[in-house]
């Protein structure tokens, strides 16, 4: 990696594409680094389309990344993945929820929904990490937990270790009960389970 780490989180509406990158920034953070981010919501309460750009390192001057340099895209949904790779350095990874999630744009008949988007990243020549993240989600007992399963996906991609950043994960949650918490451990550790088997399984 160069000497900031760039990471694009995309996504759309409602999957907390922003607060997962707030997270990122406190892990990050928390090791002494700068960080900057940004974030574009197309009408993200809506389920539009929603991007977050995190830079860290010694010193950032800007939070936007410009394509072709980000270390690592993180992808809540596979279409929005497939519209980000252009941001992709050579060398970078893609992590992604394989799961579709079709936006209002498409219902709407103003674009369609690529039939293979894993099959197009792959295509790119870019390494990619595809796991359903919803359902591992739903199998703990809460959609919302993807948010989670995701931070635990980027959890062994970043140039610090996991546990720094589930210790950022978990404070989030300790005022609502030990319950809430340990649903988060699982759901951030069955994340990183996912994005390892996934590896193995490609190599």
């Amino acid at each position: 990696m160069s000497e900031n780490t760039n990471i694009l989180v995309v996504g759309i509406g409602g999957q907390g594409v922003m607060t997962a990158t707030e997270i990122l920034a406190e892990a990050a953070i928390a090791l002494g680094h700068d960080a900057k981010k940004t974030e574009v919501a197309g009408m993200a309460q809506r389920g539009g389309v929603v991007s977050s750009h995190l830079r860290f390192g010694k010193k950032v001057l800007t939070p936007q990344i410009t394509p072709g340099t980000a270390d690592v895209l993180l992808g809540f949904e596979s279409a929005e993945t497939m519209r980000w790779q252009h941001m992709l350095k050579k060398g970078g990874i893609t992590l992604m929820n394989s799961s579709k999630l079709v936006p209002p744009v498409v219902e709407l008949g103003l674009f369609d929904y690529p039939e293979d988007p894993i099959g197009e990243i792959k295509k790119g020549g870019s390494k990619v990490v595809a796991f359903d993240a919803t359902s591992i989600a739903q199998e703990l007992g809460d959609i919302r937990l993807g948010n989670t399963v995701m931070l635990g996906a980027i959890a062994d991609h970043l140039p610090f270790g996991a546990e720094v950043l589930l210790s950022c994960v978990l404070k989030r949650f300790e005022r609502k009960g030990e319950k809430l918490v340990e649903l988060n451990r699982r759901a951030f550790e069955a994340g990183r389970a996912a994005v390892g088997a996934a590896e193995a399984a490609s190599v």
